[in-house]
């Protein structure tokens, strides 16, 4: 059975956005990012590059802060670098609402990081967590099971960037370079798998999981449409969701379901798959933007709605 309820996290809590390791992965890609510290307050922050030579900052999943004195002065230090760097805007999607008393910010829609999210409890046993699942879910998992699909944790990068695209041509959503993937791989090191399925040698499914600080993230997926009968994503999931315990994870995290409610959704058919694993729907607060260039800003808005 699916619950409603609201994100019980810590402001302070470290996550995989705000990690050094996050930082490291893209620098990898050839980004630039500062990791900004006040005492009580940090902030993990990526320069994200436009034409004409712009940018956008972000701040990931953070600021992280302990109190209101901390949180205004690494708002300050934040701001204050998006002056230095020219950025036309600064976006924030924190896990925890919070107000600033002399900075105002404009809610958005656009952030690549979800408003709504399901989470499944660890701290559950096998059993349990199955028994929680919808009746589908968990047939799908035997059925991949009695089809003899094999799950095993893999390095071909190459493999899960060709069911990508697929996958992305047949649903409509953009991938990366393969060499994204693969550094992504290489610099969250030790806290991101690749997980395969296989039927009969060939990759069918397969998925990009990472597992830190209690949190395992779902952060990629793809199948091979033709193979749909065989249900190995279900396996793939189920596999992750195991591992994610042996890590020693809290929450196992499927990154993003539609809004409760919301029509005609771009990540309506994702949702339902998701849903059929049970766990517990949570909301966090809209991303929020704080304007720096308010005409190249109002540009920036009209090209989003002309894309």
């Amino acid at each position: 059975m699916i619950n409603n309820q609201k994100i019980e996290k810590d402001a302070f809590d470290v996550n995989l956005w705000q990690h050094p390791l996050w930082a490291t992965f893209q620098k990898s890609i050839g980004r630039k990012v500062w990791q900004l510290e006040v005492e009580g307050a940090s902030a993990l922050v990526v320069c994200h590059s436009m034409s004409l030579g712009l940018n956008w900052l972000e701040i990931p999943r953070g600021p992280l802060f302990k109190d209101e004195k901390s949180l205004e002065a690494i708002l300050q230090k934040i701001r204050a670098l998006g002056k230095k760097e020219k950025s036309i805007f600064i976006r924030f999607s924190s896990y925890i609402p919070f107000k600033a008393k002399n900075l105002k910010f404009k809610i958005t829609t656009e952030d690549h990081h979800p408003e709504t999210s399901l989470i499944i409890d660890l701290a559950q046993s096998d059993e349990d967590i199955l028994k929680q699942m919808k009746p589908k879910g968990r047939y799908n998992i035997k059925l991949a099971q009695k089809h003899e699909v094999e799950v095993q944790a893999s390095d071909d990068v190459k493999a899960f960037h060709s069911l990508l695209v697929k996958t992305g041509g047949r649903d409509g959503f953009g991938i990366h370079p393969e060499s994204y993937y693969q550094k992504m791989l290489d610099n969250l090191r030790g806290h991101a798998q690749l997980l395969l399925a296989k039927k009969g040698g060939q990759v069918i499914a397969g998925g990009i999981f990472t597992y830190l600080d209690g949190m395992a993230i779902y952060y990629y997926g793809a199948s091979d449409h033709s193979a749909r009968k065989f249900m190995a994503p279900y396996l793939v999931q189920w596999m992750a969701i195991k591992e994610a315990k042996k890590q020693g994870c809290l929450q196992y995290d499927f990154l993003g379901i539609a809004p409760e409610g919301a029509k005609n959704h771009a990540w309506a058919g994702v949702t339902s798959f998701k849903k059929k694993f049970g766990g517990s729907v949570v909301s966090y607060p809209p991303a929020k933007d704080l304007v720096l260039r308010p005409l190249w800003y109002f540009v920036y808005q009209m090209r989003k709605k002309m894309s």
